[in-house]
């Protein structure tokens, strides 16, 4: 096995709270792209909420192509399934994610900080009732609220792609507590919650591009977080 990837195995089994942040390029494997590949118009049509509310179901033909196949077809990720299997063994005690896609809790991860929300908290843009289930996109057409049958959005949608207050408020409490931070296929320190971290946490970081954490991180493995995620023990 490759020596930095032992060096991190090594810190995993010795440390005794381990948070991790994930960014878009954990599912990429997936088939998500990142904002860097992305249709800016599709995204457009399927994140800004007049034009959900107005074509719903042209919406969700192109969610399906953008986010829904790899969420419950394609997906989870080599690194999402060892993360949870990696909090079922308490060897991570969460993950904080800027990722909307549901991923880390499809794969069977159980504390998740979702700061920009995700498919699961979803509401009626009519009535107001939430459905906070992600497996209302998982039918093959836009949802509807069985009150009302208005259009259904997800928090991103409806809230303008929004910090959760709740989630953020989480992600600071797990970042005070840290003694280990491993930073997955993230570019920055979105949302803030990044201050609240513990000064003596050490940092590792999984990516092969450079990013603003490159400076503060003891070790960065320049390689993709499957091919990493995929040799730990």
């Amino acid at each position: 096995m490759d020596e930095q990837i032992l060096q991190f195995q090594k810190y995993l089994d010795t440390s005794n709270n381990t948070i991790v942040i994930t960014g878009a390029g954990v599912s990429m494997s997936a088939g998500i792209m990142d904002m860097e590949h992305m249709n800016v118009f599709q995204v457009m049509q399927t994140s800004l909420e007049p034009m959900v509310r107005a074509r719903p179901e042209h919406s969700y033909k192109l969610l399906q192509k953008s986010f829904l196949k790899a969420m419950f077809v394609t997906g989870p990720s080599i690194t999402h399934k060892k993360l949870a299997d990696l909090e079922k063994r308490s060897i991570v005690q969460g993950v904080i994610t800027t990722n909307i896609d549901c991923l880390h809790t499809i794969a069977g991860s159980q504390n998740v900080a979702e700061i920009q929300g995700s498919y699961g908290v979803n509401k009626c843009l009519r009535c107001g009732e939430r459905y906070d289930n992600v497996q209302i996109w998982n039918h093959g057409k836009a949802p509807r609220c069985q009150q009302c049958n208005g259009v259904i959005a997800s928090f991103p949608v409806y809230t303008h792609i929004g910090l959760s207050d709740a989630e953020y408020q989480k992600a600071g409490r797990w970042m005070a507590q840290a003694e280990l931070v491993v930073v997955i296929a993230s570019k920055g320190m979105y949302g803030g919650y990044w201050s609240h971290k513990n000064p003596c946490a050490k940092v590792i970081q999984i990516n092969p591009k450079h990013t603003q954490f490159d400076e503060i991180a003891l070790l960065n493995i320049r390689k993709n977080a499957d091919e990493v995620f995929g040799l730990l023990n």
